[in-house]
């Protein structure tokens, strides 16, 4: 049985459905049938597939848990949440104001299972100290030989352990406190070794949990019900979970709840020497009435286990052998020795060698010791890379049994005379000791002759006491996640491995994963030892689609809404502005076409103020517009001209400006001349787009001029929008984004406000802050509020500030939800109270409703029934839970407003913090409790976009993204603090990989417009010309041979020439030293790092190119050959280059009628 609701194929029924998305029955026998075979077309949703288990039953949601939820909210005082038998006392948030009702009612599968403990569990909680500190690998194998000692081995079977500081008993152990030392052993050692390190442990008993008064606490009606050690208990129900993977030599674990079963997970081959495997997120959770375990789909990346030569050579052959990228993919990589004997234990089984990678080979290695190793170059293979042996015997020194490195003697060490110099290579010194290469070590000492003397030697020391292994000796360790940051490729395979249908991750949870996490008890031993027990199926929640809300354009007319989206074809904006003067602008650039004549250029504007004017924008005819060229965007007749066309700019509106191509100098000229100078809006259109005068690219430029204007593109039904509608709301959203994993130790935080200024919700004006790194809490929010509650006076032209905040705060995890009431709940207080007059202040003004919404959660919706999914197989949008699987006694709620358009969808979880808003205002109908308002209200809002057509908000790259990085691109940003803040701004907008990973996604599938496009390579330019320890990350994406082509092959000259420095960059990476950023090679496509590769005959390329050719080194007769070669070819381009200026107009001057006559072809010489 496969689990999928499918149909049967055959001669049945017309493509029909019933409830659960079956076809009909045929004749054709059973099979995956999607229409009825040849009994008709398909049927409605004949496509659509739903997880069933394979007894194919659908347990209703359960009724005790209803009635638990039930009965708890009529234990609630009528009054509301305002009463004193409303206050909670175990927490500060409030009370769940009772449950939703709106909405089509669905039954939905929950990716939970239910944990049922035995009623007398008693788990004993120990805490575990370890001196000296010890983390990792060390540190898990130190608990396993802790219960190993004759005190902890007949409560062996009772105790399960985080591996780390925590040890968690059914049984009390004696004595409660205990301090045993243990000397450490490598795993399946019997022994020992002579120098092993001895740790001194401390093991102290921190509390008796009971779970049966969890249970008791999930049960209870009595609001005011407390249960102190709910977060104990979890926490020890969690490490109970994640023993069995923790303990399973064939399961990997990442963090604390990821299992990846690397013996019977599928594998995908990445490349480079990664392998993807699919795995299992897993969690204990509580919920009214019962304790639930949250297992989901996960994916990670995995080192391949195999010899670590082989590895070398897969990732350098997909990176040109970069030693800086490899030693970040190697650096902590645990690693099984092969070169010596193998040893066996007392049982017979094999005791394995193994060493953990520090890096590769380096100069600076041992440079406290007496005789430091002698490393002739960064990542040097064995025969360069020499270390001093005490031994002139060439017996290997006691600590270079395994590896041939430095015994670790120090400058002015035991026995030695500090600073004492070398001797050099083979001659004997202090006791007969020589220098020797790894390669010689290996082969005299351990007759072993290393057969790829080029590949790197691996020090598996540390940089204070390398020891050196050549990488041919080595075996990677099986299990073991890779951390390093994916390339584009391995990107987009993992999500597409991610993207998969929800059935099928149901499928996968139910059939492998509860394997893997260890639900079962025939896989997990401990489920019976300690008297708990686990559901075999998936929990079934009650769920209710609410309805989409009416969008209003002109004229009140409504498009059709399906899924989420809705097309605007024929309706026009529902407030559109005015505009009754302005003009244009076309701005040429030598060297550059032009897109069209005077002549169709008045014809295409004609066409695009009708455009406007359909769309329902009052727009009267442009007045005349001019055309300009510029030699380059700085120059200053765009000023001039601009000011002319504008002319009085309290009469003209705004100024449409058509540029010949993507130019971020030019576009941030012209927008910081209109902005700043002449005070005027500016559109900038590209010339070769604009000439097609295609609708939708009209429409698009459209939707930018009318909010320009003030205009409304689209309203949602007013009666959707409760409190906001009244205009006395402000809804402001608050997140924090932190640095991606890998960036700088410096990289800060960034923390962004935006705020409604009016009723409308069509403007959200923005503010940024840069704060310390990592830090959750808005440091400066107070700051930030002011600045939003001024704009809604004098944006929003009211009278008086808002009398509500309806805060929405993103990007909080569930541990920081009390910091947010602690924190920063006093900031946007204090903000208030030094804005609001202090009769507003003592009327307790604003009220401040506070809302946490989570996006990085686990939970998943399944459909029971075709008919209540999509087309994609999830929930259909407008999906909303608030039962089964939160408590009674919190007020939260899950949200899938959108349609994804593939895979499994995530809805957003919200939390409510704070409620000085909803729960006192009277409920209006037809809702019926405050939960219908503000789930209702959540929703509506989420079809508000502006500049979209879809129930969702998504970071547009053709528009905001790309305004930002032009905007950035400005000369005068690169010299302040001589680029080290652009490089920190820079970092900061792509380290987060929500950003760059989705950027790098819309440009390799041909989503970016011209604007954007040139923005990307920009961006990518500037990565990769950072410094040596960041530029690396990004060197996947610029030698991604379709994003080259696009680049190299774009009509775009800037396009063209900024991919031509990239790929000069990355083609030089072998070489960091040629990358000075001033030298030849890469400012256009016939500009070459060798000479000989430049051809005579100059490209049209190089022709418009405004990077002159310079004397870049003197001194040696190659260089002083470049340099003549160069200066005189520049020379003679220069007379080309300025004829051709003079000829289009771009250059002033008088043209020199310079005539070559009677050159004839000599001949051709082809190579």
């Amino acid at each position: 049985m496969s689990g999928r609701d499918r149909g049967n194929r055959g001669r049945g029924d017309r493509g029909g459905y019933d409830s659960r998305g079956r076809g009909g029955r045929g004749r054709g026998g059973d099979g995956p049938g999607f229409g009825g075979g040849r009994g008709g077309g398909q049927g409605e949703g004949a496509a659509v597939e739903v997880f069933s288990p394979p007894n194919r039953a659908i347990p209703p949601p359960s009724p005790q848990v209803t009635k638990v939820e039930d009965l708890f909210q009529k234990s609630l005082p009528a009054s509301g949440l305002l009463g004193i038998g409303g206050l909670r006392i175990d927490t500060k948030f409030p009370c769940r104001p009772g449950y939703g009702t709106r909405g089509q009612k669905v039954i939905l599968w929950a990716n939970y299972f239910e944990m049922i403990p035995s009623p007398d569990l008693l788990l004993h909680r120990y805490n575990v100290t370890v001196q000296p500190a010890a983390v990792g690998k060390k540190l898990s194998q130190i608990i396993k030989l802790l219960l190993e000692l004759p005190g902890y081995g007949e409560f062996r079977d009772d105790i399960v352990t985080d591996f780390k500081s925590t040890l968690v008993s059914h049984r009390r152990l004696s004595p409660d406190t205990a301090e045993p030392a243990i000397r450490y052993r490598a795993e399946g050692e019997d022994e020992p070794r002579a120098n092993a390190q001895t740790y001194q442990l401390r093991v102290k008993e921190t509390g008796t949990l009971t779970v049966c008064e969890l249970t008791d606490y999930l049960i209870s009606t009595n609001v005011n019900t407390a249960y102190a050690d709910k977060l104990p208990v979890l926490q020890a129900l969690n490490i109970f979970l994640g023993h069995h993977a923790k303990s399973s030599p064939a399961v990997a674990t990442v963090g604390s709840s990821k299992s990846f079963s690397f013996q019977d997970s599928p594998k995908w081959d990445l490349g480079a020497g990664l392998t993807a495997l699919r795995g299992f997120f897993s969690s204990v959770r509580v919920a009214t009435c019962r304790i639930l375990v949250n297992v989901n789909v996960s994916h990670g990346a995995f080192y391949d286990a195999i010899p670590l030569d082989q590895l070398i050579q897969k990732y350098g052959s997909a990176y040109k052998f970069n030693r800086v990228k490899l030693q970040s993919f190697l650096k902590g990589v645990r690693v099984r020795v092969i070169h010596l004997a193998e040893k066996k234990n007392k049982a017979g089984g094999s005791i394995a060698r193994v060493k953990t990678i520090f890096g590769l080979a380096n100069k600076n290695d041992g440079h406290g010791l007496v005789y430091s190793p002698r490393v002739q170059s960064f990542g040097a293979g064995p025969k360069d890379v020499e270390f001093f042996l005490n031994d002139s015997s060439g017996a290997p020194s006691s600590s270079s049994t395994d590896a041939a490195g430095t015994p670790g003697s120090k400058k002015k060490g035991k026995g030695k005379k500090g600073g004492e110099p070398s001797q050099g290579p083979d001659q004997n010194v202090l006791h007969g000791g020589r220098y020797i290469t790894v390669y010689e070590f290996f082969r005299s000492v351990h007759g072993r002759s290393i057969a790829n003397p080029n590949m790197p030697v691996v020090n598996v020391g540390n940089r204070e006491n390398p020891s050196y292994l050549p990488a041919e000796v080595c075996i990677l360790m099986p299990g073991q996640y890779s951390q390093s940051k994916l390339d584009p490729a391995q990107t987009q395979q993992m999500i597409q491995l991610a993207f998969r249908k929800p059935w099928e991750n149901a499928n996968s949870i139910t059939q492998e994963g509860v394997h893997t996490v260890g639900l079962l008890p025939q896989a997990n031993v401990n489920l019976g030892r300690f008297g708990v027990s686990v559901t075999a199926s998936l929990i079934t929640v009650p769920g209710r689609v609410l309805t989409e809300p009416k969008i209003r354009y002109k004229q009140d007319k409504s498009p059709f809404v399906r899924g989420g989206s809705w097309n605007m074809q024929d309706l026009k904006f529902n407030t559109g502005g005015t505009l009754r003067n302005w003009s244009y602008l076309m701005i040429s650039m030598c060297g550059l076409p032009d897109a069209f004549d005077q002549a169709s250029l008045q014809s295409t504007v004609a066409q695009f103020h009708k455009a406007l004017q359909d769309m329902g924008i009052t727009a009267v005819a442009p007045t005349p517009g001019s055309r300009i060229v510029v030699n380059t965007p700085d120059d200053t007749r765009i000023e001039t001209a601009l000011k002319s066309v504008a002319g009085d700019p309290r009469q003209t509106r705004l100024v449409l400006i058509i540029i010949p191509t993507v130019n971020a100098l030019l576009y941030n000229r012209v927008k910081h001349i209109g902005d700043v100078k002449v005070g005027v809006h500016t559109v900038c259109v590209v010339g070769s787009k604009f000439a097609k005068s295609q609708p939708q690219y009209f429409a698009n430029v459209a939707l930018k001029v009318n909010l320009k204007l003030g205009g409304i593109n689209q309203l949602v039904d007013n009666t959707r929008l409760g409190i906001i509608n009244e205009d006395k709301t402000m809804v402001v959203g608050i997140d924090v984004t932190h640095p991606s994993p890998g960036s700088a130790s410096t990289a800060p935080s960034v923390a962004g406000m935006v705020a409604s200024v009016d009723k409308w919700l069509g403007q959200w004006p923005a503010d940024l802050r840069i704060q310390e790194s990592r830090k959750e809490m808005v440091s400066e929010l107070d700051s930030m509020l002011k600045s939003r509650l001024h704009l809604w006076k004098t944006q929003g032209k009211h009278k008086v500030f808002p009398s509500s905040l309806l805060v929405y705060r993103d990007g909080v995890s569930e541990g920081y939800y009390a910091s947010v009431i602690d924190t920063e709940l006093p900031l946007l207080r204090k903000a208030c109270a030094e804005l609001y007059p202090p009769p507003d202040t003592k009327k307790g003004l604003p009220h401040i409703t506070i809302v946490i919404v989570g996006k990085r959660h686990h939970t998943r919706f399944y459909p029971t029934a075709a008919s209540d999914a999509d087309r994609s197989s999830n929930p259909k949008n407008g999906t909303v839970v608030d039962r089964g699987v939160t408590e009674a006694r919190n007020w939260d709620f899950f949200l899938q407003s959108h349609t994804a358009l593939q895979g499994t969808a995530r809805p957003a979880h919200y939390y409510i913090v704070l409620d000085e808003i909803f729960a006192k205002r009277k409920v209006p109908l037809p809702f019926q409790n405050v939960a219908d308002v503000l789930e209702d209200l959540t929703h509506s809002m989420c079809y508000l976009f502006g500049r979209a057509t879809k129930a969702t908000c998504h970071l547009s790259f053709n528009t905001s993204a790309t305004y930002f990085l032009r905007y950035i691109q400005d000369p005068e940003l690169k010299v302040v603090c001589r680029g080290d803040f652009l490089q920190q701004l820079i970092l900061t907008v792509t380290g987060p990989p929500v950003f760059w990973d989705a950027f790098v996604k819309a440009q390799r599938t041909g989503c970016l417009e011209d604007e954007a496009l040139q923005c990307f390579s920009w961006l990518l330019l500037q990565l990769i010309s950072f410094s040596v320890d960041k530029a690396p990350t990004y060197y996947g994406v610029a030698r991604d041979r379709v994003i080259q082509k696009m680049f190299l092959e774009c009509s775009q000259l800037e396009v063209r020439n900024t991919g031509q420095k990239i790929k000069h960059i990355i083609d030089a990476v072998p070489n960091p030293e040629h990358l000075d950023g001033e030298g030849p090679g890469g400012r256009h496509d016939n500009d070459f790092l060798d000479i000989k590769q430049i051809t005579i005959l100059p490209t049209p390329d190089e022709l418009a190119s405004t990077e002159i050719d310079e004397c870049f080194g003197s001194g040696r007769l190659v260089m002083h050959i470049d340099s003549q070669f160069r200066l005189l070819r520049g020379d003679t381009l220069r007379d080309l280059r300025e004829e051709l200026q003079v000829a289009v107009g771009s250059r002033k001057g008088r043209r020199k009628g310079l005539l070559i006559d009677g050159l004839a072809i000599d001949g051709i010489d082809c190579d």
